[in-house]
């Protein structure tokens, strides 16, 4: 675009539906960056003039013809999945000098092609969902050459909508779907040009109590197809049927009858004859089909209570649905119809305890909702032709504790855990739960573009993700600042997420640290808000300011109305200040949703953000301290009055034993195994680094530990017994039959060896991720006072470490 004239865009009537969507889209870019709207041209006529061609090889008339001509060069595009190619070509027809040729291997890859040019040209995947607005140009030019991406490092790319009943059903009810009063068609086509601009290509609906299934509006299934995007759905959802609606709800409307029970052995047929009707309806569609099943929501397989025949029973379910599978849905391009079985929760025991899974069937292994994956595919696994996945989670609804409120699962975690994965082979589907979308929109962005280009943002290089994404979002010049910001939001959020504060006790110097922190990011976060331009305002206030000035006032409610307690108890006429603030800050977070909602973007996003879901109990406003209870508080001490009196001195008395805190990475001396790395992870863990052995399935040295790679410590201990504790990420070891061991030894003393690998939904598990960090501890005798060496030893995969406690 130039001299106020925009080039055409060609494409062929005959390309795929998603093709001239992508190219609508692009000419509203256009319009967006320079204020001039390209024409569009489908009628297969050679372009004249300045042109921009966009098509599908070989469903192209135009771009058959560069092919067939010479002029283009597509090797490197034939067969692959969802690649592109972007390139200047010189004269392609009689009447046009040059043209800016986007060709895809097929129908996605041609428009994820179109999307890298918008985004190139400055237009954020967020243009819409977090009101981005690109920066004006007067003209837009391509450089000469060729730019080819592609295919991407993980087959199926996506999101799960859920948890959406306190954000995306309101809002979509109030605004883009008022006829249905649901999440229906008018909010699936943002969504669906959503993933496209992020380079994914799958999608597990919405499926909550409340929310009507996909398959119920006849326009979704149709709209995904036209998109391009691949209909899957969740792990507790066969056969793309939606239970909690379908079954619970709408089955008698259906079928004219009332549903029986649940339970494959005694209502098998009814259940059989409702999932056939959902291939009928589906098989002309691109989906990807969840095997097996769970309880009608989220819960447990009804069935037989002993555990050999529920795997039996799982496995007559799994052998039937195939069965329908090869009737009604045919392979496209030879290629298997893609399955996935999900191994979540239960569901995992009943795979462990012998469940035959046939070998063309994707695993997807599930995290523990907190973001550490709980099992992968072991060395035999990794052979089977249908691969693996994962089901992860940057919002969550269930125990310990939900998190659906603010998004602070960090990109350094997401890269270790998500890499690891993919180098034990889960590279055939990834689909991240997001929630109600908002407000983890940099999450799920990092999540899309690590699938797409696995080795682009590896566990030592994600912490540089923010910095790289501010940059894209709001400009080079304050990106330094926001990076800052967002890498103290992630580092405080894993030590607790603000909506489990009531479920972790700090120490009375770590409240008045954390306090600390937060209030210095929230004053970086007011400062740089003084300097970003108007048309990015509201992008700032969703992105940036919302979530951090939320964390630092839920923490400032939950640490003052505490203080304001233990003061009235002493008798502290502070003790109504600070029950004041801890107001305060509840008011605040109140007012800020409010704005949220009801003032930035015009109100376009009214009943999107909730300051309560759930209605947890975090989310009220704590008791704090009355004038009564100081006026007790008095009585008690007998005194009309204090001096104000420092959190450090009301909150958990320190320990009579100072505590020597060493970060992981402050070691003097190390020794590492042939053939591996000891590698430094940047913002992952509670010290805000990591370190652990690479690759990632290095062998165990739990049997020979004095064989083992180590780190060696020093300080200054007087003699006597001491604890050492290691701090770790809260992870699992790496698949069945793996642990995660490390050994101590303290002046060359015998190694006692621990193992922090703890089973998911214990006791000990729901500490660990609710403090973001497992523990183990190991007792030893120092024979005389002054420098010790401790060491210790790093005996298995997966392991990272954080930090060193002495005492």
């Amino acid at each position: 675009m130039r001299a106020k004239q925009a080039a055409t865009l060609y494409t062929d009537a005959r390309d795929a539906a998603v093709v001239r969507v992508a190219a609508e889209a692009f000419a509203t870019d256009v319009a967006r960056v320079t204020g001039l709207k390209p024409k569009l041209q489908a009628n297969g006529k050679a372009p004249v003039g300045p042109a921009v061609i966009i098509g599908t090889l070989g469903q192209s008339a135009l771009v058959n013809k560069l092919v067939a001509s010479g002029k283009l060069q597509p090797g490197k595009l034939r067969g692959q999945w969802e690649s592109f190619s972007i390139s200047v070509v010189e004269k392609p027809f009689p009447g046009a000098p040059r043209a800016l040729v986007i060709v895809g291997s097929d129908r996605r890859g041609t428009a994820f092609g179109v999307f890298e040019v918008a985004r190139r040209m400055g237009v954020s995947p967020w243009v819409w969902w977090a009101d981005v607005a690109p920066a004006h140009h007067d003209a837009l030019y391509v450089q000469p050459g060729q730019v080819v991406q592609g295919p991407p490092s993980v087959q199926y790319r996506g999101i799960f909508l859920n948890d959406e009943d306190w954000g995306l059903r309101p809002w979509a009810a109030r605004h883009l779907d008022k006829d249905v009063h649901d999440i229906g068609p008018n909010t699936y086509a943002h969504i669906f040009e959503l993933l496209l601009r992020l380079k994914a290509n799958y999608i597990w609906p919405a499926m909550h109590p409340g929310t009507k299934a996909f398959y119920h509006y006849p326009a979704d299934p149709v709209l995904a197809d036209r998109y391009a995007i691949v209909v899957g759905s969740s792990h507790c959802e066969p056969m793309l049927r939606n239970n909690v609606f379908e079954w619970a709800e709408n089955y008698q409307h259906e079928y004219g009858q009332k549903p029986g029970e649940w339970r494959y052995d005694l209502n098998g047929p009814q259940m059989y004859h409702y999932w056939e009707d959902r291939l009928k309806q589906s098989a002309r569609y691109e989906s990807v089909y969840t095997v097996g099943m769970r309880g009608i929501h989220d819960g447990s397989m009804p069935g037989p209570p002993d555990r050999a025949a529920k795997v039996r029973l799982l496995d007559t379910v799994i052998t039937d649905q195939r069965r329908l599978l090869s009737q009604y849905v045919k392979p496209i391009n030879g290629r298997p119809v893609p399955q996935i079985f999900c191994p979540y929760k239960e569901v995992l025991t009943l795979y462990q305890a012998g469940l035959k899974l046939p070998d063309d069937v994707t695993i997807v292994w599930a995290d523990d909702n907190h973001g550490y994956i709980r099992q992968l595919s072991d060395k035999s696994e990794q052979k089977r032709s249908g691969g693996s996945g994962v089901y992860y989670h940057v919002s969550y609804w269930g125990a310990p504790q939900d998190y659906l409120w603010l998004s602070s699962i960090s990109p350094a975690l997401m890269s270790y855990e998500l890499s690891k994965a993919y180098a034990l082979d889960a590279r055939r589907l990834w689909v991240v739960n997001v929630g109600d979308i908002k407000p983890a929109e940099l999450e799920t962005q990092f999540a899309m573009d690590l699938a797409w280009n696995v080795g682009r943002w590896t566990p030592t290089t994600a912490d540089a993700y923010a910095a790289h994404w501010a940059t894209e979002t709001f400009g080079a010049k304050l990106a330094p600042v926001i990076a800052r910001i967002k890498h103290e939001y992630y580092r405080l959020g894993h030590a607790v997420k603000p909506e489990h504060l009531g479920g972790v006790s700090f120490t009375a110097a770590e409240q008045d640290q954390r306090l600390a922190d937060y209030q210095k990011i929230a004053a970086e976060a007011d400062a740089v808000q003084k300097l970003i331009p108007a048309s990015l305002q509201d992008a700032y206030f969703e992105l940036i300011l919302y979530p951090t000035q939320g964390a630092r006032l839920m923490n400032e409610k939950v640490f003052y109305a505490a203080r304001s307690l233990e003061l009235a108890k002493k008798g502290d006429d502070q003790a109504l200040v600070f029950a004041r603030k801890a107001q305060a800050a509840h008011d605040q977070i109140q007012t800020l949703t409010r704005r949220y909602n009801d003032e930035i973007a015009g109100g376009k996003w009214a009943g999107m953000m909730s300051s309560h879901p759930r209605d947890q109990k975090i989310f009220e406003m704590p008791p704090v301290a009355t004038a009564a209870l100081l006026a007790e508080g008095k009585a008690a001490h007998k005194t009309p009055g204090i001096a104000s009196t420092p959190i450090a001195a009301v909150a958990e008395a320190a320990p009579a034993t100072a505590t020597l805190v060493i970060p992981a990475t402050a070691f003097f001396s190390k020794k590492v195994a042939p053939n591996e790395t000891l590698t430094l992870l940047p913002g992952l863990g509670v010290e805000g680094q990591g370190l652990t052995r690479m690759p990632y399935d290095v062998p165990s040295f739990a049997a020979e530990v004095t064989n083992a790679p180590y780190l060696e410590y020093r300080a200054n201990l007087p003699a006597g017994a001491h604890t050492v504790a290691v701090r770790c990420l809260p992870t699992f070891g790496l698949y069945a039959g793996r642990g995660l061991h490390y050994a101590v030894s303290v002046n060359g003393s015998a190694p006692e060896v621990v193992d922090v690998n703890v089973p998911a939904d214990s006791k000990q598990w729901k500490e660990n991720v609710l403090r973001g960090f497992s523990q183990g501890q190991t007792s030893h005798e120092v024979a005389g006072s002054g420098p010790a060496t401790i060491r210790l030893y790093l005996l298995d995969a997966g392991l990272v470490v954080n930090q060193i406690q002495i005492q």
